[in-house]
């Protein structure tokens, strides 16, 4: 981190640089990064200790130090500590001020992916398409809260061309904080959906929410939107540039798109006028939208359409977002990072696609607010509608999803349980060659035991 000496450091944290003896020659050498956990430590880090409910990241100092750490930060004060440390009030806050101040340094463009659906997979899709042509710095699994950005930011090096960084957040105030930090150049909108709903309210919150990141835009930042989706059609973005994506005639649009089952979609994307078709390796129309935001941030930054073809025809996936596992000839869509309405039915969509049985296995979706529980109720539909053949439901919230399918005698075979124990159970003995299973939930319900209970099944 060029100018981030642990004598700045200090200075920026308003803090105090305790100097053991032997080691008064280091203040004016520079940290190589900012990281939180003790075993993620690289040689010259900043060790940053938090806090928790049940660890405190002070009691690993001296293993940082073994490790290679430059310095730490701390809360208190050490006893023969085996480096340099800044005594800081808070070393959460401390975090977000080095992370602001080295922000500032920094002269490559900041893309922000913001939105309540896609933001991790879009994040994906434009990293693929940017490396290319560019050494991208993005942000890794789930780093994109106030104190996962910052360790982000943290983590930019001289050789980085790019970082593209995730934005996410559940009530007013915290874009603010998260665009002071990243002041990203170049900012995506996926969607204004029905997402943190127990604080946000409605959907018009949820984009006052996500629209804080405007104020902290340079004057010459670009905004790029879901031109299909209704809020942000029509979004002010305070005189920053907007360009606009989608399937209903965008600038950047697609047509032709053509379902490849959980394989992939083939499409055609039209950029500025210029066409070509693409296979994008994922399921779902969704992914194809993901795949037009990234093309637009890449036209941005100068990419060729055929650099942007390459990309897209390239992207991943990543677990627990319609990740794809197959064993032997039996297919897991592994989506239990988390949940909401929309992307539970993009996922009920994916699903309905598949050859051969289909089966779904659902658990509650969090932080929905008053209407919950109808929420719940109306994914019901979406599996009716999509033909699906077994549907297995866990928790509270989920039974109103049993209750719509029962309501309507519908063809789907319906159980519900109150745990996953109990669920897995039934649903392991009957799968059978040729099944494609949905794994779908909120991350608090751990639906990730789910996944790994059927890859041992099936070993």
């Amino acid at each position: 981190m060029k100018t981030m000496t642990l004598a700045k450091v200090a200075q920026v944290v308003d803090g105090q640089l305790i100097l053991p003896e032997g080691s008064e020659n280091l203040k004016d050498k520079e940290i190589s990064g900012a990281v939180n956990d003790n075993r993620k430590i690289e040689k010259d880090n900043l060790f940053v200790p938090m806090v928790g409910a049940r660890v405190d990241g002070h009691d690993f100092i001296p293993d940082v130090f073994e490790k290679g750490a430059l310095a730490t930060l701390s809360e208190r004060e050490l006893d023969n500590p085996a480096g340099p440390y800044i005594i800081v009030k808070d070393t959460k806050v401390a975090l977000k001020q080095i992370a602001t101040e080295y922000r500032m340094t920094l002269n490559i463009p900041v893309v922000g992916v913001i939105g309540s659906v896609g933001k991790t997979s879009t994040k994906e899709m434009i990293t693929s398409v940017l490396e290319t042509k560019f050494r991208v710095l993005k942000t890794e699994g789930n780093f994109n809260n106030e104190i996962g950005l910052p360790l982000t930011i943290c983590r930019i090096r001289d050789d980085h061309q790019v970082a593209v960084v995730e934005m996410g957040i559940s009530d007013f105030g915290e874009m603010h904080r998260l665009s002071d930090i990243a002041k990203p150049d170049i900012v995506v909108m996926t969607n204004i959906g029905q997402c943190h709903l127990e604080f946000l309210k409605d959907r018009d919150g949820v984009l006052r929410a996500k629209t804080e990141v405007f104020e902290h835009m340079p004057k010459g930042g670009v905004v790029i939107l879901n031109g299909d989706d209704d809020k942000l059609a029509v979004a002010d973005t305070l005189g920053l540039k907007k360009v606009y994506y989608g399937l209903n005639n965008q600038q950047f649009n697609a047509t032709n798109v053509v379902a490849n089952g959980i394989s992939g979609t083939k499409a055609t994307v039209s950029i500025d006028g210029e066409s070509f078709d693409v296979t994008i390796p994922l399921p779902g129309t969704h992914n194809v939208m993901n795949g037009l935001a990234a093309a637009a941030v890449g036209k941005q930054l100068g990419l060729t359409s055929e650099e942007i073809k390459n990309g897209l025809e390239s992207a991943g996936t990543i677990a627990g977002r319609n990740n794809i596992i197959t064993v032997r000839d039996i297919t897991v869509i592994d989506d239990c990072y988390n949940a909401n309405p929309v992307s539970m039915k993009a996922s009920i969509e994916v699903l309905g696609k598949a050859p051969g049985r289909t089966i779904a296995v659902l658990g509650d979706m969090g932080e929905l607010g008053k209407n919950e529980r109808q929420l719940h109720f109306e994914m019901g539909q979406a599996l009716e509608e999509n033909h699906i053949g077994y549907v297995f439901t866990v928790g509270d919230l989920s039974q109103e999803i049993n209750n719509a399918l029962n309501q309507k005698n519908s063809s789907c075979m319906a159980h519900h349980y109150d745990t996953v124990e109990k669920m897995l159970e039934d649903l392991l003995p009957i799968i059978r060659g040729g099944d494609t299973i949905l794994v779908k939930a909120s991350h608090f319900m751990n639906f990730s035991t789910v996944v790994e209970a059927i890859k041992v099944k099936l070993a």
